[in-house]
């Protein structure tokens, strides 16, 4: 198997405090990688580096673990522009616009919303995002979900089952809950490692604490991992739920008592925080402070989706980190890395150490601070030992 040396990085962060400087973040400064075939041989100082098959330098640039987007919506078709001009203009969110998103997606053939996802996907590449999740929940009848989870994963092996993402317009509650937990889970399940629910009683339109219950506990009996949104539009029993039934992470955050914190401090499930939506729908953003000084282990996403987030930056989403919540340039980098990686129950990504996977994030600027110090310029990129692929387990 050869092996290629990469060099000419002025700060490598690898998330291995045993790596780098000791620090969370590992940094290694004027560092170097060994990639042998998929995987991350060798990290450490230049200087020590051992001989490679081949050598590229990479001219005094940072690289990262790439970024994990562990919420994210991208099997969909159809524009909500309009929707997001009102909502800036002064209208409300409550998740009632995805029935447009719904009836456009239904009407989409399997090679144009494949060629979506994509583009989307690429999209993603280009701005150094190496591991997607991807939901479905634009479907909501059985062959639509199915065909949704079906298409994403030709893509990435984190697919996640949502078809309890509203209640359909024209279905009864119950009835549609009862579908969700049974011949639409049937469908799913072969095609999803999770399931997910949009547990907000708030919402008319979403579930409440008993329906979400339901759906989890039908999910895990069919042996998908767990995920939850929890506590958007206002506080309720999404994050207690979540982390009582073992989910690996609840996702949003945004309204949260002091129980909620305490849950989230004594459990397993990570906290994702989504700043994107915030900024897309003028909402007040999580306390992501409040949740650190708790212990809380933190993940950053996009929730890329047509209605409420529109946007497939890693790069913007920790910029928003910083700028707007508060956390420190080296808590939302990990963040969107290494604890995103948690959040999908995977070891394997998110870190640069020998071992893990060949997945990183060059950034044209010698520190990962201009991540933040730039928002909204296109300096970061994915490089992969198989650079240009995006098949399934590539993203």
């Amino acid at each position: 198997m050869s092996s290629a040396l990469l060099t000419g990085i002025a700060e490598l962060v690898t998330n291995d405090p045993g790596c780098g400087d000791g620090s969370p973040l590992g940094v290694i400064h004027d560092g170097a990688v060994i990639i042998s075939g998929d995987a991350v041989a060798w990290v450490g100082a230049a200087g020590d580096a051992p001989a490679a098959d081949a050598r590229r330098d990479l001219g005094g640039r940072a690289v990262v673990p790439g970024f994990v987007d562990s919420h994210s919506h991208l099997v969909f078709a159809g524009d909500r522009a309009a929707e997001f001009a009102s909502r800036m203009a002064g209208t409300p969110y409550d998740g009632g616009g995805i029935a447009s998103t719904v009836a456009a997606t239904r009407d989409a053939s399997d090679e144009r919303l494949l060629e979506l996802l994509r583009t989307r996907v690429a999209e993603m590449r280009a701005q150094g995002t190496t591991t997607v999740e991807i939901k479905s929940g634009y479907g909501l009848t059985v062959g639509g979900e199915a065909r949704a989870l079906r298409l994403a994963g030709l893509l990435t092996p984190e697919t996640t089952f949502l078809g309890a993402h509203v209640v359909p317009a024209g279905a009864r509650r119950d009835d549609y809950v009862r579908l969700v937990c049974g011949e639409m889970l049937q469908a799913c399940a072969p095609h999803a490692r999770w399931i997910d629910v949009f547990c907000e009683p708030a919402s008319p339109h979403a579930f409440d604490g008993d329906e979400a219950r339901a759906v989890l506990t039908a999910g895990s009996s069919a042996g998908l991992g767990l995920r939850v949104h929890g506590n958007q539009l206002s506080a309720g029993p999404g994050v207690r739920l979540a982390v009582e039934l073992g989910a690996a992470s609840v996702d949003h955050c945004t309204h949260l008592t002091d129980a909620d914190v305490d849950a989230l401090a004594g459990g397993r499930t990570v906290a994702t925080l989504l700043p994107g939506v915030e900024f897309s729908t003028r909402s007040a953003y999580p306390d992501a402070r409040r949740l650190l000084a708790a212990g809380v282990t933190l993940a950053l996403a996009t929730d890329c989706n047509p209605g409420s987030c529109y946007t497939s930056s890693m790069p913007f989403i920790i910029a928003l980190a910083v700028r707007e919540m508060r956390m420190t340039a080296a808590e939302a980098l990990w963040a969107a890395t290494a604890g995103a990686a948690r959040s999908l129950r995977r070891d394997d990504i998110g870190v640069l150490s020998p071992g893990s996977r060949a997945d990183l994030t060059v950034i044209d600027a010698p520190s990962y601070l201009h991540l933040a110090y730039r928002p909204g310029v296109p300096i970061a990129h994915a490089l992969t030992s198989r650079p240009g692929r995006e098949e399934r387990n590539e993203t």
